[in-house]
């Protein structure tokens, strides 16, 4: 019985802790006008506001018949739970507490000596109601909490683990109870708990000598580990404009004016805009990168024709393409000559050096040192005129400009 008094004091001085902090703790928890802050708040994910808990203490065990209420004596206890808070208010967790205890009599009948070591599994579902922030509204930063439970499992009476086990005609028990969860924040992560609780199954389950129920009263104190994200947040809401009302005379015809102003600004701007669409309708009909002539108000279709001719120069005697002058050959394949083409290739070379028959000769190389490369670049063979015209002096001074190439479109 010294067990009992002991954990029930317990309760009584949580009561008492909980009816002092509910006001001393929660002077800014309130607004302007001295009204509670309450939600509604913001659904929490998955993970939010989830915790682990773990924690050690005391139980005792209590049966129900006068004659066998000293057998249970003070024993250890262990907590071990995972839970998540959906609203500030209402949480549940689950969790696994372990209880041994031991006799003070023997009960003979079941060949059970005093002193012998006995103990259970608890396994448990718990539902959570937050009284502090339920009754004073919710606070991040609040130091303790009170929070009342009911609690529903199955105690393990298996064999190897339970001295009555022998007797129990199965090896698990219906048991169910209630509970107050106090916890004392040390920082946003961890905090200190104390749970006392107290837990009913049935006598019967467990010996003949127990009576219909047994009691099993426990008080554990530990650490909870706050887990994701750990605050709800509150909706936010739209402050209303405040129009000072009514207006003055000085005010409303101050407004009257600006409208006016304004409509009259608009019906200019709408002038200008129709003055602009006239402008510009007859430039609707235009294709995108074909060459117009304007004449008289009107846009005519016209096609022209990429300046030509096009001159390639080469070294003294030579008939390979410089790096540059191919540079130059390239650009007039891209961007001038098509497929369609029909192009003039005439090849020179200076008069001034080498023999007749010799600049014969390197004029048709340098000819076709182009025409080959035209028709790498995808001009048909079929639309290139070839001429080799020898040395000449057709181009003055200085020399270079007479060895050269010339393409001209047709």
């Amino acid at each position: 019985m010294k067990g009992i008094k002991v954990i029930l004091g317990a309760l009584a001085a949580a009561s008492l802790l909980f009816s002092v902090n509910a006001n001393a703790q929660e002077n800014n928890n309130r607004d302007e006008n001295g009204k509670v802050v309450r939600g509604s708040y913001e659904t929490n994910k998955a993970f939010d506001n989830t915790f682990i808990a773990i924690g050690a203490g005391v139980n005792t065990t209590v049966p129900s018949i006068k004659a066998t209420k000293d057998w249970g004596g003070i024993g250890l206890a262990i907590d071990i739970n995972a839970g998540k808070w959906f609203t500030p208010a209402i949480g549940a967790r689950i969790g696994w507490k372990g209880l041994w205890n031991n006799t003070k009599k023997g009960l003979t009948v079941q060949g059970i000596n005093a002193g012998d070591n006995y103990g259970f599994n608890y396994f448990h579902g718990d539902f959570m109601w937050n009284m502090t922030n339920s009754c004073v509204g919710y606070r991040e930063t609040r130091v303790y909490n009170f929070i009342p439970y009911a609690t529903m499992g199955v105690l393990d009476v298996s064999k190897g683990r339970n001295i009555f086990s022998a007797n129990t005609k199965s090896n698990w028990q219906y048991a169910a109870g209630f509970g107050l969860y106090n916890t004392f924040r040390c920082s946003k992560r961890v905090s200190i708990y104390v749970d006392l609780q107290a837990l009913v199954g049935r006598g019967a389950q467990v010996t003949n000598n127990a009576g219909k129920f047994i009691l099993y009263p426990s008080a554990t104190a530990g650490l909870v580990f706050n887990l994701w994200k750990t605050n709800f947040d509150r909706h936010s809401t739209i402050t209303p404009v405040v129009i000072p009302v009514p207006f003055t005379t000085e005010q409303y015809n101050a407004l009257k004016d600006k409208v006016a102003a304004l409509e009259k600004e608009n019906a200019a701007l709408k002038n200008k805009v129709a003055a602009l669409e006239k402008e510009v309708a007859p430039l609707r009909s235009l294709v995108n990168g074909q060459t117009y002539l304007y004449e008289n108000g009107k846009f005519t279709a016209v096609d022209v024709k990429a300046g030509t001719p096009v001159s390639i120069f080469f070294d003294l005697g030579s008939a390979t393409l410089s790096t540059r002058e191919k540079a130059h050959l390239e650009y007039f394949t891209k961007n001038i000559a098509t497929a369609d083409t029909k192009i003039e290739v005439n090849g020179y070379a200076d008069k001034a050096t080498g023999s007749a028959k010799t600049n014969q000769a390197l004029s048709e190389k340098r000819a076709k040192a182009v025409v080959n490369l035209l028709k790498k670049a995808g001009v048909p063979e079929s639309n290139i005129e070839c001429k080799a015209n020898g040395g000449v002096d057709n181009f003055g001074k200085p020399a270079y400009k007479n060895r050269c190439v010339t393409i001209e479109i047709k």
